[in-house]
């Protein structure tokens, strides 16, 4: 999994018209968020997300797909491909200079295991979490909380 916070990435729509390079730079997860609008949002059980620095993400086909409100009041603008309808990333106006990216619509998608899952509290009943793994029953609070979940504990 280091690779994954260390490696240039790359990714894509499910039609393939929207591509994106993910440079070196800073990034935390990737991480599960199992909110109600996150379910809602994908049709699934939960989303499974990695912050990335906006600035390391290439993507000059990607357009503005969408806007939605976060359960914690944040406005997210959402990009991807109007031609499929695949959602590539988010940002959000309470983290400027991320992009909250969707680990599923990279190339390397199977190595993403989530270190953390947030919004526990809502997550569907059939979903069993890993010993071990961390959680909150909400979502962090500022970036102290969001760093805690991905710092390694000796």
């Amino acid at each position: 999994m280091s690779g994954l916070l260390e490696d240039v990435l790359e990714g894509g729509c499910n039609c393939g018209a929207v591509r994106y390079v993910l440079a070196p730079g800073f990034r935390l997860g990737p991480y599960a968020c199992h909110c109600t609008g996150c379910q809602t949002r994908t049709g699934s059980a939960f989303a499974e997300h990695m912050m990335v620095e906006r600035a390391a993400l290439d993507a000059p086909t990607a357009e503005r797909a969408g806007e939605t409100i976060n359960p914690s009041g944040a406005r997210s603008v959402l990009y991807g491909c109007l031609r499929c309808g695949a959602r590539l990333w988010g940002e959000n106006d309470q983290r400027p200079d991320m992009a909250t990216l969707r680990c599923g619509t990279l190339d390397r998608s199977r190595e993403t295991i989530p270190r953390a899952h947030i919004w526990v509290s809502s997550k569907q009943d059939w979903i069993a979490l890993p010993d071990g793994v961390r959680t909150l029953d909400t979502q962090p609070h500022g970036p102290s909380e969001w760093f805690a979940l991905f710092v390694e504990v000796p």
